[in-house]
């Protein structure tokens, strides 16, 4: 577990998220966050009925999982988030470390920009701000940095394996979504409503 963003090896959001959809077997949940996160996760497996994918509401990626997770604590969930959307809902950090949902995992991905609205800089690239530090400090203790590709596979598998919640950091590259998800939000409710509606 690395507890610092000292000597993080700068890895693939696509190929993670590929990654992680691989290893989904019980029908956990997937929240995409809005621009790149979400574009990757209709890139790994557009198929899953447990994906959701945001559109145009930009840091809720973690309190929508949240509530997911809350509502059906059989289920595992997973909020796949950048660092400038979880800076716009900070708070719900301290909201999830006090109400210990034990199935939800966050997954952040830190490329230190605002990449969908420019490349300006998120504090994570200005200030040094260290997003799993403050999960930490929020109350989630299990929050950590990945390393390395391997380091993340750990991370998951603990996510799946373990109670939470837990907070996954990733340092990624600036490589743009490559799958632009399909406008159609009455059907990506309505599709992961019923694939909620079935057990796990």
């Amino acid at each position: 577990m690395t507890d610092t963003t000292d000597n993080l090896h700068v890895m693939n959001r696509a190929a993670l998220t590929k990654r992680l959809v691989g290893r989904l077997t019980n029908r956990e949940a997937v929240i995409g966050g809005i621009g790149n996160s979400n574009w990757d996760l209709w890139g790994a497996d557009k198929t899953r009925g447990e994906n959701f994918y945001m559109l145009g509401s930009m840091g809720l990626a973690a309190p929508i999982a949240f509530g997911v997770a809350i509502a059906q604590p059989t289920r595992r969930v997973f909020a796949l988030e950048g660092d400038g959307s979880l800076l716009m809902q900070l708070g719900c950090l301290s909201t999830i470390a006090s109400q210990k949902p034990r199935n939800l995992a966050i997954i952040l991905w830190d490329n230190g920009i605002y990449q969908i609205t420019g490349g300006q800089g998120t504090p994570s690239r200005t200030a040094g701000t260290d997003m799993v530090a403050i999960a930490r400090a929020s109350g989630i203790a299990s929050a950590a940095w990945a390393a390395d590709e391997a380091e993340f596979d750990a991370l998951v598998g603990r996510a799946l394996a373990t109670d939470g919640p837990h907070v996954i950091g990733v340092k990624i590259d600036n490589e743009p979504g490559r799958n632009q998800t399909d406008r159609d939000p009455i059907r990506f409710r309505e599709t992961f409503m019923r694939a909620m509606a079935q057990g796990v």
